[in-house]
């Protein structure tokens, strides 16, 4: 198993180490999941997403060569801004979801799923015409600095970062430590992301956390935290065989891409788009107290209908929820269904995402 920068900084904080995406990574501190989550809802915590991929595509033509494999309009990106887009396949599924940063100079900045970056980054090399490189940026981590708390108290060490507008992007320094700052995350909650040498990413933890109030918080809270959001998890709630039409992530294909449809798939999504997909994206909030998990099968007068791909107990909702799949004319928001957990139905009804509202900086 591969180890992050910050892998001695999570046992000497009594992180429970758990196999996850190739890495050791903390799935939890001593404080426990909904302690964190919690924490990070109402002040500040830093979590390692170190894991993740993160490369440059550098040289004139960047943006264009990178639209050879994703919907999103890429080139009207301005230097400083951040975008959430999809890469796509010839058959019209998602090949990954990633985050990328107009750098200025020809530079974007990429951010990928560690259990994919080995697809990707190849992927993305195989479309770059002659005068466009990737550099893989191997020798960085990766801290998120979550909650309505984080900016202000990394304020204290690095004023710029409240000057940052939500999907803002920055070089600064914190803590004599350069780095690059964007204004995101995948709680829900507003906060940052923060790319920052490797040699230097126990030293910026340390002093982020030892700001007032601010706390470590592992892959547990995380996952509670983009559920609550109403976010997907790749391999989770989208993979190659879910379409952006499917997954109610048509929002991130640009209209420009619509008119050309010169993008991996698009045939696909342009029939979904006239017709209706056969599935749809759905959140669910079971009623009780038990959550329904991944592969629980949904259903309606004991015909299966669909399946969870996320589910958990909400700690802000005091309550379960959970997203999945099922065939088109029943993801009306209100519909009730059931969840077939443990061999009993649990009632359940369709609800808009997400469960809590997001506060991102605006």
């Amino acid at each position: 198993m591969l180890e992050t920068p910050l892998a001695s900084l999570h046992r000497e904080l009594g992180g429970k180490m758990v196999p996850f995406a190739g890495y050791l990574m903390p799935v939890q501190y001593p404080a426990g999941i909904l302690a964190e989550h919690l924490a990070t809802r109402a002040g500040a915590a830093l979590f390692d997403v170190s894991h993740m991929g993160q490369a440059e595509l550098v040289g004139e033509g960047a943006a264009a060569a990178l639209e050879r494999l994703t919907p999103a309009d890429i080139q009207i990106l301005k230097p400083g801004r951040q975008k959430y887009g999809l890469l796509t396949t010839e058959s019209g599924g998602i090949l990954d979801d990633f985050m990328v940063a107009n750098l200025g100079e020809g530079r974007l900045f990429l951010v990928v799923n560690a259990s994919r970056k080995q697809v990707d980054l190849p992927a993305i090399e195989a479309v770059l015409p002659a005068g466009v490189r990737l550099n893989r940026l191997e020798d960085r981590a990766l801290l998120a600095f979550q909650g309505p708390q984080a900016v202000p108290l990394l304020a204290t060490l690095a004023p710029g970062v409240a000057a940052l507008p939500f999907m803002g992007v920055a070089r600064l320094e914190i803590a004599g430590i350069p780095v690059l700052v964007s204004r995101s995350g995948y709680t829900g909650e507003d906060g940052v992301e923060i790319s920052v040498p490797a040699e230097r990413a126990e030293a910026l933890a340390k002093a982020l956390l030892a700001l007032p109030g601010a706390v470590p918080a592992g892959l547990g809270a995380r996952d509670s935290l983009r559920l609550e959001a109403g976010l997907c998890l790749y391999g989770n709630d989208i993979d190659e065989t879910t379409s952006p039409v499917e997954a109610a992530l048509v929002w991130t294909i640009g209209k420009r891409r619509r008119m050309a449809w010169d993008f991996p798939g698009a045939g696909r999504v342009r029939e979904e788009l006239d017709n209706g997909p056969r599935r749809l994206r759905i959140g669910l909030l079971p009623e009780g107290r038990q959550p329904a998990r991944a592969h629980t099968a949904i259903a309606l007068a004991g015909e299966t209908v669909g399946e969870v791909t996320s589910g958990t107990f909400g700690p802000s909702l005091n309550g379960p929820c959970a997203m999945g799949y099922v065939a088109r004319p029943h993801a009306a928001d209100g519909t009730a269904l059931e969840l077939m957990v443990r061999g009993k139905a649990l009632p359940a009804r369709v609800a808009a995402t997400p469960f809590v509202p997001h506060r991102y900086a605006r």
